[in-house]
């Protein structure tokens, strides 16, 4: 059994002021199960990089393993997937890729087409198989689910569970909570790891952020009352000291000796109250650091004149050759108040039912859309909200309650995290005025705080919505009518 030891960890990328950490140490067994969580932005795939070496830690980071990293990057899909995967593993042997993949749900027939034929979840499961063949490596897993349905999602989870020794990233609290051991995770302040799933670390981080409110209170009435004493005791011990070289009523001299004793008693008790004081200041100071805040999201929809937005009626929807139907005999409307969760395995044709609805669609209807696309992504936040005419202001607030950093405005898009770049387009939908609100996969790379804020708003809101998305506590909480396609 080894471990991974990381001691006084302090990184910064070449030419930044800020560290994205900073003097971090804990320890890894690697033979835990280990869920890796944290806001976007803060950090997951740097730390990844530097287990891997690709990311200079200065020997803060030691152990003696191997480390492998999913997703693997694929330069020419056309190739077979076998020939792929003995690229990838040179020393694997095809009865190991057969086992694995049974065990993936999937047919081993897909190792002799082309890469590029395998749908997203295949891919995803192949890719998966070839890491677990890997020997003696400690395995780190990135995001294996965006994109995947819910069926591939709880046979990957079922699959991650009979293994051991990895890290896996991921926004999925199922996943976690059915896959993972151990829960490490990037805080404002720090880097920790506790024992558990993701609900009991939840449940923990819920306990501890109430203990430190309630402490805070606590700390400052103690503050202003110490404050108080402090100042007051002072005042009398001045006085009493300014009594030494006076007399009494009948005319004799006090007793100077007895006078400056009580006085610097005095003294020293005020002295003793701001040293606790001062203790409770820094108590005070210590707390509250990795408190996430939880912003209330805004969004203000437009009410359409008909009950009935959209009405679908046996709709088809086929790719270039007329055999290719993707599907077919599609009906449904949607009707105001309706938040439609859009239900099918990958490859249903569920997002070009949504394209097809925004092409089709009353042009007096207005509908603001979440592509599962980032990628054309690029230029300063100023001109992305011009460009769709949104409240620049608005648009940053909103981003800032997203937990981005007022130094991200300065950057371009195009150099945002993925999460980032998701968080921007649900931003700029929160920002819209629209009658109807098409959501694709909205919360592929978005961290789990930012899901819960997004539940938040959705669940009380008075808005029209269709959306795709496999989180099934996302979809439980937003949705009150369900299609299958």
């Amino acid at each position: 059994m080894s471990t991974i030891s990381v001691k006084n960890l302090t990184f910064a990328y070449d030419g930044t002021a800020d560290n994205v950490f900073e003097n971090v140490s804990f320890t890894i067994d690697t033979a835990w199960k280990l869920g890796f969580v944290g806001r976007n932005g803060r950090g997951k795939t740097t730390f990844l990089k530097l287990l891997m070496g690709e990311l200079d830690s200065n020997n803060s980071i030691k152990s003696d393993i191997n480390f492998a990293y999913f997703p693997y990057e694929v330069s020419d899909k056309t190739l077979d997937t076998i020939v792929i995967a003995e690229q990838i593993n040179p020393y694997l042997q095809e009865w190991q890729l057969f086992k694995e993949l049974s065990l993936l749900d999937v047919d081993s027939e897909v190792l002799y087409r082309p890469f590029s034929t395998l749908s997203q979840g295949e891919q995803t499961k192949v890719m998966i198989a070839i890491l677990f063949i890997g020997e003696h490596n400690f395995l780190l897993i990135d995001e294996p689910t965006n994109h995947l349905d819910s069926d591939a999602r709880r046979t990957l989870g079922r699959y991650l569970k009979s293994k051991s020794g990895f890290i896996l990233v991921s926004h999925d609290r199922e996943l976690l909570d059915n896959v993972c051991d151990h829960i490490l995770t990037i805080n404002k302040m720090n880097i920790e790891v506790q024992q558990g799933n993701f609900s009991s670390w939840e449940e923990n981080k819920r306990r501890q952020d109430e203990f430190e409110f309630a402490e805070n209170e606590k700390l400052k009435k103690d503050i202003k009352k110490l404050s108080v004493a402090a100042r007051r005791t002072s005042d009398w011990s001045d006085k009493l000291e300014k009594t030494k070289y006076g007399t009494t009523n009948s005319g004799s001299f006090v007793d100077r000796g007895y006078v400056g004793h009580k006085s610097a008693k005095m003294m020293q008790s005020a002295k003793n109250i701001e040293r606790r004081q001062k203790k409770a200041i820094e108590e005070k100071s210590g707390l509250l650091k990795n408190i996430e805040y939880d912003y209330d999201l805004k969004i203000t929809p437009l009410r359409y004149h008909h009950e009935t937005l959209i009405s679908i009626k046996n709709l088809v929807i086929q790719y270039e050759e007329k055999e290719n139907v993707v599907c077919e005999n599609v009906n449904f409307d949607i009707k105001r108040g309706d938040r439609i969760a859009l239900v099918g395995k990958n490859g249903s044709g569920k997002s070009s039912i949504l394209k097809w609805i925004i092409e089709n669609a009353n042009k007096n209807l207005k509908i603001s859309y979440v592509s599962q696309d980032t990628s054309d992504l690029c230029g300063n936040l100023c001109d992305y909200a011009n460009r769709y005419g949104i409240s620049e202001s608005l648009f940053k607030a909103t981003l800032r309650k997203l937990d981005f950093d007022r130094k991200q405005f300065d950057k371009d898009i195009a150099d945002f995290s993925s999460g980032q770049k998701k968080k921007v387009l649900i931003a700029r939908s929160l920002c819209e005025q629209a009658h109807l609100y098409i959501w694709d996969e909205p919360l592929n790379f978005i961290d789990v705080l930012t899901r819960i804020q997004i539940e938040r708003l959705l669940e009380n809101a008075d808005i029209t919505m269709i959306f795709v998305e496999h989180d099934k506590k996302f979809c439980k909480k937003i949705e009150n009518k369900r299609v299958n396609i």
